[in-house]
């Protein structure tokens, strides 16, 4: 995992969760490239980005939907 100190500066599209609703309490997603995914707040477009391997991204997802993270 790694990070990028300004969000705005990665050359990704960004996507909120199709669960999210309009409310401010949202992250939204980017593909880096074959191997990461960028993960910010959506409150902060300038603000910083974690960088994790595909892999890491989807086993948090699925430890979260089942309730043990």
């Amino acid at each position: 995992m790694t990070h990028c100190d300004d969000a705005s500066t990665l050359s990704v599209t960004w996507w909120k969760s199709s669960r999210s609703d309009s409310g401010t309490q949202c992250v939204e997603c980017g593909v880096v490239d074959a191997e990461s995914v960028a993960v910010r707040d959506s409150k902060e477009p300038t603000g910083p980005a974690l960088i994790v391997g595909r892999g890491a991204l989807a086993a948090m997802v699925a430890a979260v939907s089942v309730g043990t993270l």
